[in-house]
């Protein structure tokens, strides 16, 4: 069995790459940053399984098509097995038909994450990151914040990231409301409804729904309307379940206090350059519990999908 990994080997521990050399030909492909699809091509021939990374693919705008143009050169690939929690980025249309099951690593940036999350919601509050970006300009002026204890947070998506920010959340005194596609309980979280429900009752909000072209852009102008005047919004997610445009234009008018997104082109689109605009490129995950998490569920996946009895399937 060839096994095509897209990271390189040096993140695996000895006894992983020991347990994956047990089942066949391992090629590591690295470091995970865009390779020429020809190059991703040529490394993976003959391969049966891909465990696979968005950021070799040109990231997750651009991983879809490509991915799937490797995949049409691999006859015999019988699995595939995201390193992520996110799966938008992978036509699942395309491996249903070859029934090629789609594996992710669920939960393994849950913790940190969700401290990331809440750090933006004390940073956006307290305008730190801007008056620091003002300050390194020469530029420091006091700026008027608000407190979050006592202040209602709306989570979007109550999964497992959503869950542990609302325990967080809750530490620093914020009720904590949420809203889920599908019904669920969560201790300590008033679920609502109705998404309208959420808008109009947060102080703040923080979106951890999952990327799809289901979500794209499910905050649009008039979602905006429904808010609170001076919202605080974090979005560690996706990004593209935001209208930029409509955000810009909200943040201008004072309709949103501030808001805080990743992506990977921060300088042009609507929120460019505006100040109470703070985007980051994505680094939450970026944290040594989180990723010894995730290597080992991604092992875990491989290994499952080599045995024949997939784990964690998405599709």
């Amino acid at each position: 069995m060839k096994i095509a990994i897209f990271n390189p080997k040096k993140d695996f521990t000895k006894r992983q790459q020991e347990k994956l050399e047990e089942l066949g030909e391992v090629t590591y492909i690295g470091p995970p940053t865009e390779h020429p699809l020809e190059e991703l091509i040529k490394l993976a021939n003959g391969s049966e399984i891909l465990a696979v990374d968005p950021d070799n693919f040109g990231g997750f705008e651009k991983a879809k098509e490509r991915l799937k143009q490797l995949m049409e050169t691999l006859p015999n690939l019988k699995g595939l097995a995201l390193d992520t929690t996110s799966y938008g980025w992978v036509d699942l249309e395309y491996c249903k038909k070859r029934n090629i099951p789609v594996s992710n690593c669920p939960g393994w940036s849950r913790q940190s994450i969700a401290e990331l999350a809440l750090a933006l919601l004390l940073n956006l509050s307290k305008n730190i990151i801007k008056l620091d970006r003002k300050t390194q300009k020469g530029e420091y002026k006091l700026e008027k914040g608000v407190e979050l204890k006592g202040k209602t947070l709306g989570i979007v998506g109550v999964g497992s990231i959503g869950s542990t920010l609302a325990q967080l959340a809750k530490g620093i005194g914020m009720k904590v409301i949420g809203y889920n596609h599908s019904p669920k309980k969560v201790e300590g979280v008033e679920m609502k409804q109705s998404f309208d429900d959420l808008l109009t009752e947060a102080d703040a909000i923080s979106i951890h729904i999952t990327h799809t072209d289901e979500n794209r852009k499910i905050y649009g102008k008039e979602q905006v309307e429904k808010m609170k005047d001076g919202v605080i919004i974090v979005n560690v997610a996706d990004r593209e379940c935001v209208d930029e445009e409509a955000m810009a234009e909200a943040i201008k008018s004072g309709k949103v206090f501030s808001y805080a997104y990743e992506g990977e082109d921060l300088e042009s689109g609507p929120l460019a350059n505006l100040e109470n605009a703070i985007g980051l490129k994505g680094f939450g995950w970026y944290t040594k519990e989180a990723l010894a998490n995730l290597f080992q569920i991604w092992v875990d996946n491989i290994i499952a999908i080599a045995e024949n009895k997939p784990q964690n399937i998405v599709n």
